[in-house]
């Protein structure tokens, strides 16, 4: 039986042949790239390179690139142009492998024996990576060969090849900078005559090449030890470098916080120190120096606090030139008065813009940016005031990681909500990765490639005067521009979560209808709130060792509330002022019958709309002493009457026996014994005992119905406040 060849199929196996019989044991790889500028994808894709030990040569760096925008339209001739001009005196190297990438959006994951022997393994001269969609001529899908598994098209992001073979595909025909290159290489590989010539292939299933477009959700980050790698998981395929093309930008950010050997669960951040540097011990003249800008666009709580924390970062300040934003009225006092306590502070300058200014929100920040372009500054350091940086050291462990652009991971607290996001949705809004929760509840440390940042970061001065990003957008806001700028201009926004830095503020709610506005924040900023709000000896009633003080039976008596809570609830009921007619009156409307038996002069926290925010004091910090000295009782902390009683000797000055409807009363000192008032204090009846001279936060804690009997001793002098909850009527 005779067996017929083609000539054509003959002149394949012996091409073929060829190269694979030829090969001499000095087999060479050349990794060769195309880039006109030191991009940070760039600088990424070369510590790839570096960390495989790669030999590599770089096309057209500083040269001005004609090839058009390739990130929106088709083009990229420039690219074939150029290889063919630094390429020719390769063109006779059959010993020579060729790998070309790109190399703003790819990471390699192999080094050079792996590569070679994947490549050979294709028993081919030529190989192309694949992608799941025809560009730019979708009218050539259907000449494409079936493909029975993997992705069916060709990209020109990615191809290996011999050296001869490669040289001959450049040259094959003519095309304009402005041409399209993978257009250029499809029309090649649907030549039969070409493709049979070469055995040229694609690499359906990824065993060289992973492209991400399309195709982001088929990879995964896989570890072992020191060692982390892309697999493809639906071809069970790894990948020798991944590619972020078309869309999929954001995902081989994402990825290349892992990649290659980054980070892995037993070492956690293997790089993270590369680029660092230590302050420590260092004069202050040594120190880099910083333009800060410190926002405040809108009225926010705690803002006095944020000013104060702003203050005390351990900073040289004479390397610390501050500008302070101020957009709204609301802050104007409190921000005049903070430049003045800090006037002798030793900053390098200090400029102050204030509401007088009339500038929009991007308008103030575009003038940050502008700031620093014109004075040359080193580093550029924005922080907004919904950032409670509790961390002293925050600004220079920013400073000492010595990257391009840094950001510190912020929450808030208790909250999944924080400052930056770790994807974007196809229109560009919020989307979560697979890795944000592990990240911002600091299961994953380390330093992440993100696409979006608010609210605090640090960039170098040398970015910010490259790029002079913007913030003004006519369809987006301030920080949705600015990261759209970055990411435009392919600048990496990174975060750390290395550190505690501080919290994130929740402004949503805050309104400015209330003498001290702040006094209203505990249930959206409960951990700031008890900072300011509550008795710094609070803690010491929880401690089991230490006794809670019993000065008569069963009444307890402990530090609650600070005295600048006491002040600040005093102002807010004067300032309302409408106070009950007290025991001139028995009626009451703010009653639901209308009947107050044993009647003060008073007002109720409902009456301020402050009620659901002092149950939660009492829920807070009032029922886990409640637990330790009435054991066995669990309250739900329900209050129908919170008020605060005012005892003067020119209207009600005492109160006579009573027992309260409630299981259990606390009464808290808002006044100074001996100062703002004399006499005053609770009597046990039954026990003949007396508290007086409460000091200002304290409280007094004790049965309400059958046992304890009491009454309110006469105030002699000034006005005595105290604030009174029945709990659990």
């Amino acid at each position: 039986m005779r067996v017929r060849i083609s000539c054509r199929l003959l002149s394949v196996a012996l091409l073929t042949l060829f190269f694979l019989t030829t090969e001499s044991d000095e087999t060479r790889l050349l990794l060769v790239t195309v880039a006109t500028d030191a991009t940070d994808g760039y600088i990424r894709y070369m510590e790839s390179v570096e960390h495989y030990g790669l030999n590599v040569k770089v096309v057209g760096m500083g040269e001005e690139w004609r090839g058009g925008d390739v990130a929106r339209y088709a083009g990229g001739g420039h690219k074939i142009n150029m290889l063919i001009r630094d390429l020719a005196e390769y063109k006779d190297d059959k010993d020579l492998v060729i790998m070309f990438t790109d190399s703003y959006d790819v990471v390699l994951l192999a080094g050079e024996d792996t590569i070679l022997t994947k490549f050979k393994d294709f028993e081919s001269s030529l190989v192309f990576s694949a992608e799941g969609f025809c560009w730019p001529d979708r009218s050539l899908a259907d000449k494409y060969p079936r493909v029975v598994l993997g992705k069916r098209y060709l990209c020109s992001g990615g191809y290996i090849g011999y050296a001869p073979v490669i040289y001959e595909a450049l040259t094959s025909s003519n095309i304009k900078d402005l041409g399209d290159d993978q257009l250029f290489f499809t029309k090649l590989y649907l030549d039969n005559e070409f493709r049979e010539k070469h055995n040229m292939k694609l690499d359906h299933r990824s065993h060289l090449f992973q492209n991400l477009n399309g195709a982001e959700e088929d990879v995964e980050v896989k570890y072992d030890g020191a060692h982390s790698w892309i697999e493809n998981v639906v071809y069970g395929t790894q990948p020798i470098l991944v590619h972020g093309n078309g869309g999929a930008k954001l995902r081989l950010n994402q990825l290349s916080g892992y990649v290659p050997d980054k980070w892995t669960p037993d070492k956690g951040c293997i790089t993270c120190d590369v680029n660092s540097f230590s302050l420590q011990g260092k004069a202050d003249s040594e120190f880099p120096e910083v333009l800060m800008s410190v926002f405040s666009t809108k009225p926010s709580p705690f803002f006095k606090r944020f000013l104060e924390r702003i203050a005390q970062l351990n900073y040289p300040k004479s390397k610390i030139s501050l500008r302070l934003y101020v957009l709204n009225e609301y802050h104007s006092a409190h921000a005049t008065s903070w430049l003045e306590d800090i006037k002798d502070d030793g900053y390098k300058n200090i400029t102050y813009i204030s509401p007088d200014s009339q500038l929009s929100e991007s308008e103030a920040r575009d003038d940050g940016i502008h700031s620093c372009v014109v004075s040359d500054c080193s580093n550029y350091f924005s922080v907004d005031s919904n950032v409670m940086l509790v961390n002293k050291e925050s600004l220079r462990m920013l400073v000492e990681q010595n990257m391009t652009f840094l950001a510190p991971v912020i929450m808030k607290h208790g909250k999944l909500w924080s400052n930056f996001w770790g994807a974007l949705s196809d229109q560009g809004f919020y989307a979560r990765s697979d890795d944000y929760i592990d990240i911002v509840n600091r299961e994953k440390v380390g330093i992440w490639n993100v696409p979006y940042v608010t609210a605090i970061y640090m960039m170098k001065g040398k970015l910010v005067k490259k790029q002079t990003p913007s913030y003004t957008s006519s369809e987006l806001d301030p920080d949705m521009a600015f990261c759209a700028f970055l990411r435009h201009k392919g600048v990496f926004m990174h975060m750390t979560n290395r550190h505690d830095f501080g919290r994130l503020l929740d402004t949503d709610s805050f309104t400015t209808d209330h003498l001290h506005n702040d006094m209203f924040e505990i249930l959206t900023n409960q951990v700031d709130w008890e900072e300011v709000y509550i008795h710094p000896n609070y803690s010491q009633s929880l401690n089991e060792s230490v006794p809670v003080d019993m000065p008569c039976p069963d009444v307890y008596y402990y530090p609650l509330i600070s005295p600048q809570f006491a002040k600040e609830l005093v102002e807010e009921m004067e300032h309302f002022g409408q106070w009950s007619a007290g025991k001139e009156s028995h009626e009451d409307s703010r009653l639901s019958g209308g009947y107050e038996n044993v009647p003060t002069v008073d007002i109720h926290a409902k009456q301020i709309g402050f009620e659901e925010h002092w149950l939660q004091v009492i829920k807070s910090y009032v029922l886990p002493v409640q637990l330790r000295v009435f054991p066995g009782y669990y309250s739900h902390a329900h209050s129908i009457m919170n008020f605060v009683v005012k005892y003067n000797p020119n209207g009600q000055y005492l109160l006579r026996p009573h027992h309260d409807s409630a299981t259990f009363t606390i009464n808290v000192a808002l006044s100074r014994s001996g100062i703002d008032y004399q006499g005053g204090g609770c009597h046990f009846i039954r026990y003949n005992c007396s508290v007086r001279d409460s000091p200002v936060g304290h409280t007094l804690m004790h049965p309400g119905r059958l046992t304890h009997w009491h009454e309110g001793l006469s105030v002699t002098g000034g006005t005595r406040y105290i604030m009174i909850s029945f709990i659990d009527p």
